[in-house]
């Protein structure tokens, strides 16, 4: 792209450059001469004492102080008014009607930096008028054609296919200065110069709420910002960060850069929409079992996924609500979903990462560490951790056995999805579960009539069974001395218990169950209804 020199019409017309024009030659500023750079966009002739209701924005307003000829002390308050209307100044003829200005006038202009110029004697208003507006839309016309220059390189960009990174680098050559493309949320698309300024490595530039202040990392800088926009969606915004010097006023060259960024983004999402289908279809299908592994495996590396290794199945679920992983637009890539992305593929590249309505589901390379179940476990564990972070929900994850066939998909997804909920049914929320840890929870899961495992339960503890701090208390120490093998000190120690206190509650427990010692097949039983009961809690019967 052939970018524009930064001072071929950057800016706008100010009163200087209105004041250097021929017919303003001999002009004075006579007060509020550091308000010297305000913008000018047309100019009018003062005919009423009240023309503040009536002026523009960025007016410069000439007058000969006619309307004021009997009482000039209200030229302080026309001040003031003016300048809160935001007007470029007040050009006015002395003289005639208005001998000199009032030094009250004066100070309150210099205090405002509010310009008043004194215009030049046998020069009139159809003169000045006709140049300034001559100079004003002369600009305009250089503004509007240095806009159609820029729009087109930059579209020409998007059309020759090189997307947001040749459209940040092209506009951080016409600024000469840092850019960046965010999301709404701050993430770095795209940008230019940014490692020259130390900002290479902050993944977010965050926007304060007046949009001209930016935070990188711990550093903040001035910044000009124009949002992305197409239609009713928000992409983001294209921003241009000052560090040694004030921040752009270009944003011609920054409005066009954000429309083509617009256009750029919109044809990346309905790309990525499409892919997105084709992998969550091949997904399906890898879940329902292929027949063609080859044709599965072509399919997969289109999307750079390598399944011709061995593989692992994690599925991670929203706790609550089901719902939280619907698509919010075209394409699947929810926060938590790219969240799940990054994650995973930061671990391993070719891993194939789908969102479907209410889960994630990951095949990725599988665990080869000395031991991969606790590897598999401690991966895992970090996926929660992100679902909170980027997306502020709570997320379970199961993880399957590691396989060496596709066709063995729809077990692996399985076994995953049957340790998510053993797992979520222990934990509630936030729960990390291999299959191979479930023990005996995986044959109960497999039990479908839950009130025949609830009544088990019950019948089995008895009063154990019921919902209060006693029986919890003593299904507690049942538990232990069970894990412990019947051990009454390792018991004590686990618990923090005095050793004649889990004497005192095992003899309970043998009045309420039965002689606990002898009895093998009773200690079976429990075991089994104590695992049933942590399944199905009493809370879940009613």
């Amino acid at each position: 792209m052939t970018t524009p020199s930064p001072a071929a019409g950057a800016g706008a017309v100010t009163l200087a450059d209105v004041l250097a024009t021929p017919a303003f030659d001999g002009a004075t500023v006579l007060a509020g001469s550091r308000g010297t750079d305000r913008t000018v966009e047309r100019l009018t002739v003062m005919e009423v004492p009240d023309i503040h209701r009536w002026a523009k924005p960025h007016e410069l307003l000439l007058t000969s102080a006619y309307p004021l000829r009997d009482d000039p002390a209200a030229l302080v308050g026309l001040v003031r008014d003016l300048d809160d209307a935001g007007l470029a100044g007040l050009g006015i003829k002395l003289g005639r009607y208005l001998d000199a200005l009032p030094p009250e006038v004066a100070e309150v202009a210099d205090a405002r930096g509010f310009p008043i110029v004194e215009l030049p004697r046998g020069v009139t208003f159809d003169e000045l008028l006709t140049e300034a507006f001559t100079v004003i839309l002369d600009h305009q016309a250089d503004r509007l054609a240095r806009s159609e220059r820029i729009h087109r390189a930059f579209l020409q960009t998007v059309l020759q296919g090189e997307g947001l990174d040749e459209i940040a680098r092209d506009l951080a050559d016409l600024l000469d200065g840092p850019t960046a493309i965010t999301s709404p949320h701050g993430e770095i698309l795209a940008g230019a110069r940014l490692a020259d300024h130390h900002l290479g490595d902050d993944p977010a530039i965050l926007l304060d709420s007046t949009g001209r202040r930016a935070r990188c990392g711990h550093r903040e800088f001035d910044c000009t910002a124009v949002p992305i926009l197409a239609g009713a969606r928000h992409y983001g915004h294209v921003i241009a960060l000052a560090e040694d010097r004030p921040p752009t006023d270009d944003l011609m060259a920054l409005e066009n850069a954000a429309t083509v960024a617009a256009l750029a983004l919109t044809k990346q999402r309905e790309i990525q929409a499409v892919e997105d289908k084709y992998r969550t279809d091949l997904m399906h299908d890898l879940l329902r079992g292929v027949e063609d592994a080859d044709d599965a495996r072509r399919r997969a590396a289109s999307f750079g996924w390598d399944l011709d290794r061995p593989l692992v199945v994690l599925v991670v679920r929203v706790d609550h609500p089901p719902d939280a992983l619907a698509p919010a637009g075209p394409s699947r890539r929810t926060p938590l979903a790219a969240g799940m992305h990054r994650l995973v593929t930061d671990r391993d590249p070719a891993a194939a990462v789908v969102a479907f309505s209410h889960e994630v589901v990951v095949l990725t390379r599988a665990f080869t560490d000395p031991d991969a179940r606790a590897a598999a476990s401690r991966f895992a564990a970090g996926l929660p951790r992100e679902a909170t972070r980027t997306a502020d929900v709570a997320v379970s994850v199961g993880i399957s056995r590691t396989i060496d066939d596709l066709a063995a998909v729809p077990t692996a997804y399985d076994q995953a999805s049957r340790a998510l909920e053993v797992g979520r049914r222990i934990e509630q929320h936030r729960s990390v579960r291999h299959f191979d840890e479930l023990g005996a929870y995986r044959l109960l899961s497999l039990i479908d009539d839950r009130g025949e495992l609830r009544t088990f339960a019950a019948e089995v503890l008895g009063e154990l069974d019921e919902d209060t701090d006693e029986a919890a208390d003593l299904r507690r120490t049942l538990q232990t001395w069970l894990d412990t093998g019947g051990n009454v000190a390792e018991t004590a120690r686990r618990l923090h218990f005095h050793y004649h206190t889990v004497r005192y509650r095992l003899a309970k427990l043998e009045r309420l169950l039965g002689d606990l010692t002898a009895d093998g097949q009773l200690r079976l039983d429990l075991q089994l209804a104590l695992l049933a009961r942590s399944l199905h809690p009493r809370d879940d019967r009613r």
